[in-house]
Order: structure tokens, then sequence, then C-alpha cells
């Protein structure tokens, strides 16, 4: 959940791979090209495609390695996860070094990081989709009314439709959060940890909810950042975007509003909120530079995710507003729809979406109303409208186990907004803390200048203290 346009990822062979048996050792090696950093090893896990049928078909699982440089204090594995889904992981662990991962947590862990199954360097997905398809799968074109939603259920039943009849179908409907936090679980066997610690944002966080609902005695110390709710990342969860638009912008409103003479958006935050809707409604009418409407739209839901983009973002809207060349809009790489196709595999496949195009018809009209920014966006039909069912029940997070589950949440987070982080602190029960940073954006550690967050975090990891209490952090 993580991003919202399309990023394109290619499969390339990695090194040899080892089963996921209890001790069998994993040989590391060098990482492929288009991860390797100094210090980031490499390997990959047969494991089973359906754990209903465990001695069936399998799939690769490729991973990474960033070993601790003080194995007397070294603690276990740390496992990361970045969101999405569909996103890749291998890289992940050398993205928090660089993000400022402490010193502390890199010598208490192996920090381990892993493209889940469907997705990169691992067995990947695809859809067959074109350029086009690759985008607007998940990007559907902005609904204005009724019939736009009619002709996105087209393109998106057509998308269903090559996903479920593409090379890799039989693949399909075992890419979900379950399966890949069983994944995770050999991951562990295979490394031969008894327990796995965890940090996951965005989608990440859902992955391990389950994880930890799924294997509570494997678990150690489970940090969730930015969290979906209970259910995951289900057509609800992506309505809620909607919400976080709103609560998000007034940010972006004053830091543009403080400097009129920079960027011409308007003097005060009233201004700046009619400008969005004024570029917006003109892009709607003539495209210009690459840039239509929901293009501006799902491009300023994307920067707003991150205080250190709201610079960019003022700049883009001026220059759209008085017709500056502007850098192309961000797309899919041609050649590979893997990021599309396994997201829809997660999203579409974890739960049952609506079916009836006029169940969305009805909901964008609702948020048009409620969230006029972004909701008929979020609440638009996709491809998941059309999918076969889920072949196993959605994991229903719990409170069962040990309380060793840390939560952290921005209080303006436009994608994963606060009331969802509350509903999955609410199932966790005893077993959760939540830490609420005054702040705005996604993902809140080591990505805002809120430091109580960052502590809160930092110091579970390495000591393994959990907060006595929730906790809200001030700006």
């Amino acid at each position: 959940m993580k991003k919202i346009l399309p990023v394109a990822l290619t499969a390339a062979a990695v090194v040899s791979g080892v089963s996921a048996a209890e001790g069998t050792p994993v040989v590391w090696g060098p990482c492929p090209a288009d991860v390797a950093k100094p210090g980031l090893q490499c390997s990959t896990l047969e494991l089973p495609l359906d754990y209903r049928h465990p001695d069936g078909r399998t799939i690769t699982v490729a991973m990474s390695r960033l070993a601790s440089a003080k194995p007397a204090q070294r603690r276990g594995v740390l496992l990361v996860n970045q969101g999405g889904p569909g996103l890749t992981g291998l890289g992940f662990p050398v993205s928090l070094v660089a993000a400022g991962l402490p010193q502390k947590v890199r010598d208490t862990y192996d920090v381990i990081g892993f493209d889940p199954r469907g997705v990169g360097h691992s067995t990947p997905m695809t859809c067959d989709m074109t350029p086009a398809q690759t985008v607007e799968s998940v990007n559907p074109p902005f609904p204005h009314g009724p019939a736009d939603v009619a002709k996105a259920a087209e393109a998106a039943k057509t998308v269903a439709r090559q996903c479920t009849t593409s090379e890799t179908a039989a693949v399909l409907p075992f890419i979900t959060t379950a399966n890949t936090a069983r994944d995770m679980d050999r991951i562990r066997a295979a490394l031969g940890e008894p327990k796995l610690s965890y940090y996951g944002d965005s989608y990440g966080t859902y992955l391990g909810a389950v994880y930890t609902t799924l294997y509570p005695q494997r678990s150690d110390r489970i940090v969730l950042d930015s969290s979906l709710g209970p259910e995951g990342y289900d057509a609800e969860a992506l309505r809620s975007q909607g919400l976080g638009f709103e609560t998000r912008f007034p940010d972006f409103a004053e830091f543009a509003a403080a400097d009129p003479a920079q960027y011409g958006l308007g003097a005060t935050p009233a201004a700046v909120r009619a400008k969005y809707f004024e570029l917006a409604e003109r892009l709607d009418r003539a495209p210009a530079q690459g840039y239509d409407g929901t293009t501006f739209r799902t491009i300023t839901a994307a920067l707003l995710r991150s205080d250190a983009a709201l610079p960019a973002l003022a700049k883009l809207w001026h220059k759209l507003d008085v017709n500056e060349p502007v850098s192309p809009a961000t797309g899919s790489r041609a050649g590979s729809d893997n990021f599309a196709a396994s997201y829809l595999a997660v999203v579409c496949g974890d739960s049952r979406w609506p079916q009836a195009v006029g169940t969305y018809q009805r909901d964008v009209a609702i948020d048009r109303v409620r969230y006029p920014m972004y909701g008929p966006y979020a609440a638009n039909i996709r491809p998941c409208a059309f999918w076969p069912a889920p072949v196993e029940p959605r994991v229903r997070i719990s409170g069962h186990g040990p309380a060793n589950v840390l939560m952290l949440q921005n209080l303006r987070d436009p994608a994963t907004p606060v009331p969802e982080a509350l509903r999955l602190r609410v199932a966790f029960g005893d077993r959760a803390r939540l830490v609420t940073a005054d702040q705005g954006g996604h993902v809140a550690y080591l990505n805002g200048t809120n430091q109580c967050g960052n502590d809160a975090v930092s110091d579970y990891l390495a000591t393994g203290n959990l907060l006595a209490h929730d906790t809200f952090c001030p700006a």
C-alpha cells in the first residue's frame, strides 16, 4: 500500500536455492545485480505453492541478509517488509540503514529482506497487461459519474480475465497474505531461529499481523508501522484513503499558502484547496504534458505521503498552473506488469470484494460528498470485483498470544488513516501497544521529525521493553 503509481519489477536469476526444512543451512551468496549492495547477501528457498499440499508444486522465494557486525550481541533475525503489496524487498534492509536504522538495532539482528511470493526475484506473477493496463488496473480513471464507473468495470473485467488465464494463472490463487506469512515461518525455520522478529510498514503491517496471529509463539518482537485495519487491504481499506487525503491535505495547504510568491497557489489554505479542484478539473478537460486529472490526483496523493516531498508537489502544481514544462509523470516501465499483477493477486485474493457494479456507483456517489478531493477515485471499481473467490477464509486477527506487538502511527496518514490503526489495536487487545505521533505522512519510523516515535521503535527492537500503555508523541 505504500505506493500508488505502479513500479515494474522484472525477474532475474538469483543464487541457487535450498529447501526450507528445519536446520537446513542457508547458503548465502551474491545478490542480483539490481539489488547488490555492500554487505548484502542473498539466497533462495524452495517453498510449497499450496500449503494444503506441502509436498506438491513448489515456488522460489528470494531473500537477503544484512548480517549483524557483532555476533556476540546478536539476538536473532529481524524480517522486514516495506508493504505494497507487490513491492520487492531484497534491498529493504539496506534502505532502512540508509534511512537511519540505529546501530543498536543493526547489532541486535541479522536484518532479513525478501521478495514475497509472486514478486520480483521470487516466482513472479504476470497478467499479460499492456503498459496502459498496468497503470489503470491499479489507478483507474477518476469517475465523474455512474457511466465512468461502468466504463472502468469493463476494463477491470478484462484485466481479471487476463490474470486468470495468463501463463502464471495456476500460481495466482496462492499469492495471498496468509501464504506469504507461512513463507515467513519457513524462512525462520531455514535460518535455524526459534523465533522471528519483524518490522513491516503499510501493507506490511497486515502481513505482520497475520504472521503473529498464525504463529504467536514463534513471534519475538513485532513492529507494525502505519497500519491497515484487521481485515487487511480490502475495498473499505482502499476507500479509507479518501478520508486520509482530506486529513493530510491541510498540512500541504498550510505549507503552500505560507509562500504564495514562490508557489502562486493562494495565500490561504482555503485558496490552495480551491486550486486543487481547479487544476484537477482543468486537466480532466484538457490534459497537458502527460498529466490528466487522474494523474494529477494520484501524484498529489503519492507526494502527500512525505513532508520532504511537499516542496516538489507545490512546484509541480505551480508549473501545471502556469503551463511551464514539467517532468513526465512516473508510470510503469515497459516490459513488466509484475507489480500490478502481484498487487492484484494479494488484494483481490485475500478477501471477497463487492461484485455488483451498482455498489461501486453508489460508493463513488457517497464519497464524492464525504471526501470530494479523493474519495470518488478511492471508491472506484477495480479488477477485484471480477476475481475468483478466495481459496481460504481471511485470517481473523485476535489477541491470542504474548504482549509483543508495537504499533506506530502518524496522526495524519493519508494512506492508512488513524481509524484503521485503532481498529487493529482493538483486535490485538492486550497483545499490542500503540504509539501515535503528531505528524503527517505515510510510514512514521525513520521518516519524519518525531523522535519520540522513532525512539519507541528502536528501543523496543533493541531491548524488548514494550511500553506499559499506549502513548501519544506530540509534535
